[in-house]
């Protein structure tokens, strides 16, 4: 893998996410399109440079999906970076549409999950998607509801090998169960952070699993109190509060893979540092208070 090179400097290393390789640090495309993850960005031209630097900087996985522009993110992705190097992981979601209004109302029937899994190959350019995950729940966070008719259209796509690995997104533990006895799922991704951390036994059963966990909204749904302690840290540490919180989800467990999205050159270079950030013992059992 050449571009290992650039990811001895990314922070966490690197994990599988099941056959294949990741850095721990990843890169998240939503923030690329327009406000309100709508429409194309005010400036694509930038796009396409931060994609750029997310492979030159060694970041092997980029996590999109079809809903977000909608099919704005992913084709900015192919202009900017196919042909892809060999080592670049790029994962999608499917399992929700966007209306005029910029909902996200599901689409989890058999018929557009199919075409959903056509979308991201058509615009990401690919013969195969390397994971496909499959969004459930809704806005609110995961609700209870059957996942076997969704998940088995995904399972038989990834039969027909237009699908390498299948994970889920936004979902219960009884989904994961339920899921698993229709195919192997290689990662979760849902809200956690160091203010929500109902997944906190989860994480660990599934890290027991050799299952990846992918936290999204790392600073998502903090009251006043908690962003006050974590600032406090970040102060002490004279570092921004997301460094702080990066850097205390990849010491939370070998198994989370982070993907902070950023639309800004900058952002992405702070972001990285910011995981990076030593935290000591002291700084931990702070940070531990704020969940809890």
């Amino acid at each position: 893998m050449s571009d290992q090179h650039g990811s001895a400097s990314l922070p966490g290393g690197f994990r599988a996410l099941g056959d294949l390789t990741v850095t721990r640090f990843g890169y998240g495309a939503m923030q690329l399109a327009g406000p309100g993850v709508m429409g194309p960005p005010a400036d694509p031209g930038n796009a396409l440079t931060v994609l750029r630097d997310v492979v030159d900087l060694g970041i092997t996985h980029i996590d999109t999906a079809g809903a977000y522009g909608p099919r704005v993110t992913n084709r900015l992705i192919r202009a900017a970076l196919y042909p892809y190097p060999e080592s670049l992981h790029i994962v999608t979601k499917v399992g929700a549409e966007r209306d005029r209004q910029g909902g996200w109302p599901p689409a989890r029937d058999p018929g557009s999950l199919r075409r959903a899994v056509h979308e991201n190959l058509e615009d990401l350019g690919l013969d195969v998607l390397d994971l496909v995950n499959l969004r459930l729940g809704d806005a609110a966070g995961p609700r209870p509801e059957p996942v076997a008719e969704a998940f088995e259209t995904l399972a038989e796509l990834q039969r027909q090998g237009l699908i390498r690995h299948l994970g889920l997104s936004n979902a219960t533990p009884e989904q994961i169960v339920e899921a698993q006895a229709i195919a192997p799922v290689v990662a979760v991704q849902n809200l956690y952070n160091l203010a929500h951390r109902d997944d906190d036994r989860l994480i660990d059963e599934l890290a027991r699993q050799g299952i990846a966990y992918v936290p999204f909204f790392p600073l998502g749904g903090f009251s006043p109190i908690q962003s006050s302690a974590l600032s406090a840290v970040a102060a002490r540490l004279e570092a921004s509060p997301l460094s702080v919180a990066l850097a205390w989800l990849l010491r939370r467990s070998p198994n989370i893979l982070l993907i902070p999205g950023t639309s800004s050159r900058a952002h992405l270079r702070e972001n990285i540092a910011g995981a990076g950030l030593p935290l000591s013992a002291d700084d931990l059992a702070d940070l531990d208070k704020i969940g809890h």
